[in-house]
């Protein structure tokens, strides 16, 4: 996993809302999908492209459409098909058709060719109709389109960065971005379903495609088959969006002690205990003296609490980010530029906050963003109060078309969620939200692992064989299960 999907994912992870509200979507006859090979897929890959005309707005069915773009891997097995199976972006900003190129073949293996595999491009995504705010380069820094706070803790650029971020997307995004939001994706996948003829979906959701998943559960339970949660938000409504980023600052403790091992055992300390101390002086140091990359920018104490937080995802992210940590506590100068990936894509920048901002209204009142600021940087000082600070959704220009709507136990018991212990972007306590507001709906596979999603993603047999046997035998445990560390 590289750092820059790292990065998307972290995105990913904070924020989201949704709410089903609006009259009913799809009074027109369902589109009909015009399956065709995907641009550039090589002859072998069996991966077929379509486009889903969908309405601006479903209160308006008859009225502006807009394309998302859909794909879909078929059973290698049609004598053992079960039906479809739907993949759920995490982000907002996630690809769907991204996941079947990236995990359809694996997932298609793993499940023996049960299901024909399907995902979309959300609004504003991949290959659908796009919006762009027109951010600057600037307001794209990582640094700066998250707002992590000034060395003594000030939060006045960030309120400056906000206010300016949200005036552009109100000046340049038009309709199409406002449209972009947790309970339009659900109608859109109800839509898709209709297209594809199917009475029911399974579906895999991973992050924030958890939410979107519960949020379509919750909405229309009579068109679920089995349903696949993967590292879970916490869906109070009082808690979406801006209660998924400040529970960040909770994952990034939970998950520390995994890298601070890992650092010990190859020598960037002598104990893991001393692993905390020494990444929190160094950052100090470095929002005192930033250093210099080799193409002039600087490496401030926020970019690397930023990129410890990418890190974190996954194991695999250990080493790249080991290597960063001993040049940044080195007294020797920098030997790279300045990453990439640490810049967003207009796009990509658009999208995550207009769907934040769209599914929920965030308190309007600065000073009590200071005031939580203050106090997160006591409480999680590796997040240095970042995930407790104001946004571009503070100065929004239009309140959510939707409100966020309520998860319930109501409905067919036919959900099955894995969640890793130690996650830092959808952290073990916000899961168990997810789980108590499911009910008897759900049953919660605990996985003691860490990093961010579980099924087929950190080596856990016992994680990946509960979530397989119910996708392909509708096995499901009879209570929640602990699956102990691989």
């Amino acid at each position: 996993m590289t750092f820059r999907r790292t990065l998307l994912l972290t995105l990913s992870a904070t924020a989201i809302a949704a709410t089903l509200t609006a009259p009913a979507a799809h009074a027109a006859a369902p589109p009909s999908l015009s399956w065709h090979p995907c641009d550039g897929a090589s002859a072998a890959d069996a991966r077929e492209c379509a486009t889903l005309p969908v309405p601006l707005d479903y209160r308006k069915p008859g009225g502006e459409q807009l394309h998302i773009a859909v794909s879909r891997l078929r059973t290698d097995q049609p004598a053992h098909r079960r039906g479809t199976l739907l993949l759920i972006a995490g982000g907002p900003g996630g690809s769907g058709v991204g996941m079947v190129k990236n995990r359809a073949e694996q997932i298609r293996k793993e499940t023996g060719g049960a299901y024909d595999i399907v995902g979309l491009d959300p609004r504003g995504v991949g290959g659908s109709t796009t919006a762009d705010c027109g951010l600057d380069e600037n307001d794209r820094d990582i640094t700066t389109y998250r707002s992590w706070p000034a060395p003594d803790g000030s939060i006045t650029a960030n309120v400056e960065h906000s206010r300016r971020i949200a005036e552009q997307c109100a000046r340049n995004g038009g309709s199409v971005l406002r449209s972009m939001s947790t309970a339009n994706e659900v109608r859109d996948i109800e839509r898709f379903r209709q297209a594809l003829g199917e009475r029911k979906l399974s579906a895999y959701g991973v992050s924030y495609g958890t939410y979107v998943g519960a949020e379509y559960a919750q909405k229309y339970p009579q068109h679920t088959d089995r349903w696949v949660l993967d590292s879970n938000d916490d869906p109070d409504p009082e808690r979406v969006e801006r209660g998924w980023l400040a529970n960040m600052a909770v994952g990034a403790d939970d998950r520390f002690p995994d890298f601070a091992a890992w650092a010990a055992e190859h020598g960037i300390a002598q104990r893991a205990e001393d692993v905390r101390p020494l990444f929190l002086s160094t950052a100090a140091k470095l929002d005192r003296e930033p250093k210099k990359f080799t193409d002039g920018h600087l490496l401030t104490g926020n970019l690397l609490r930023q990129m410890l937080q990418g890190a974190l995802y996954s194991d695999k992210q250990f080493p790249d980010f080991g290597d960063f940590f001993r040049a940044a506590l080195s007294d020797r100068p920098l030997t790279m530029p300045r990453p990439a990936y640490l810049t967003l894509q207009p796009r990509d920048a658009s999208v995550g906050m207009a769907v934040i901002c769209n599914d929920a209204r965030w308190p309007r009142s600065v000073d009590s963003y200071r005031r939580a600021v203050a106090a997160d940087r006591v409480r999680h000082p590796l997040t240095a109060g970042m995930p407790a600070n104001v946004s571009a959704c503070t100065f929004w220009d239009h309140d959510p078309a939707d409100k966020p709507a309520r998860i319930t136990s109501d409905g067919p018991s036919n959900i099955l969620m894995v969640q890793n212990l130690r996650d830092p972007a959808t952290p073990y306590s916000g899961a168990l939200q997810m789980r108590r507001a499911l009910g008897d709906r759900a049953r919660l596979v605990s996985v003691d692992a860490g990093g961010h999603g579980s099924y087929l993603a950190n080596g856990n047999a016992c994680g990946n064989r509960k979530v397989t046997e119910f996708l392909t035998d509708g096995k499901r445990p009879a209570r929640d299960v602990l699956c102990p560390k691989a």
